[in-house]
């Protein structure tokens, strides 16, 4: 109790994070538009989020009221929820930092969405037993979501890396594993799905969506066909949510965008093209009322925050 009470209780004088001043859309943004980046504890974005320098550490405990002060932020990508399962206290913690309106886009841990056991440097070991395990997936991201961030809850993310020849190969094969763990999820949440394989966006993964109760995830990342393809592929989704997210810019991995990019305070590489494809789709869903969560890493262009902002800018000014 000690440890979460030092994690999440009021931060002293010298660990309070103010926000930055950053200008505000010349109009409202449209109640189902949600606007946010992946994560939020980074140090460059002092002026931008923050106001003044933090290391990232009193970021991760102390910055997210300010970053949703923001006036462009009403979601986040919790991403390290990925990479080990987040407890309920922790979330709990989250969502007694932001105001009523704002809505948390969580990662489910790889536990249940990598097909394989890693060891360093991301080489598969073994298979993983919990690989589309439902029961798992319940206790380490269902019941935690649900529990920890209450009437904050926005979507909870199934991300499947790069799955291996053997799945990759069998698309049908794994539409319809995909089919029976979402079937068997407690109902309520809205679940999203992404994947990075581009052979698996097909028919049978649509249908495996759209029976299973999940949302698709339209992805602008190397590895994935552009947003217009993923559109025809999902066009025939029932209505509901439309998630989209940003990630990496074209002819990059992650860690070479992240050497070219950190730390993250400026746009370095603008992607306009890209920018106005989200736009498109986000007004479109805007238009059909549906809600749209929109989530930009710092490795699409180099300064998420930034990147909103234009984003933004440009949903709000385009035709309908």
């Amino acid at each position: 109790m000690t440890e979460q009470l030092d994690l999440f209780g009021a931060p002293s004088a010298a660990e309070t994070v103010a926000p930055a001043a950053r200008p505000r859309p010349e109009r409202p943004l449209p109640t189902g538009l949600r606007l946010g980046t992946s994560s939020w504890s980074f140090p460059g974005w002092d002026g931008l989020v923050y106001a003044g320098a933090h290391p990232s550490s009193r970021l991760s405990r102390h910055g997210l009221g300010a970053y949703a002060a923001h006036p462009w932020h009403r979601t986040v990508g919790v991403d390290s929820g990925y990479h080990a399962p987040l407890p309920s206290a922790r979330l709990a913690g989250y969502a007694e930092q932001v105001p009523p309106d704002f809505r948390f886009l969580v990662k489910a841990p790889a536990l249940v969405t990598d097909p394989f056991e890693r060891g360093s440097g991301g080489v598969p070991q073994a298979a993983n037993p919990g690989f589309l395990d439902p029961t798992r997936a319940t206790e380490l991201a269902v019941a935690p979501f649900v529990e920890g961030l209450g009437d904050r809850a926005g979507v909870l993310l199934f991300q499947f890396p790069p799955l291996g020849r053997a799945l990759a190969e069998q698309p049908r094969r794994f539409a319809e594993a995909l089919y029976r763990f979402l079937h068997r999820l407690p109902q309520g949440p809205c679940y999203a799905v992404e994947v990075r394989d581009r052979g698996l966006l097909t028919r049978d993964l649509a249908e495996a969506l759209r029976h299973g109760g999940a949302r698709p995830v339209h992805a602008l990342h190397p590895r994935l066909p552009d947003l217009a393809a993923q559109q025809q592929c999902f066009a025939d989704q029932p209505p509901g949510a439309v998630v989209i997210r940003w990630m990496l810019h074209a002819g990059f991995g992650y860690e070479a965008a992240r050497r070219r990019y950190a730390p993250f305070d400026r746009l370095h590489d603008p992607d306009p093209d890209g920018r106005a494809a989200i736009a498109r789709l986000a007004r479109a869903a805007l238009g059909a009322g549906e809600s749209v969560y929109v989530i930009v890493n710092n490795k699409a262009e180099g300064c998420a925050p930034l990147s909103l902002e234009a984003l933004g800018t440009e949903i709000l000014g385009g035709e309908g």
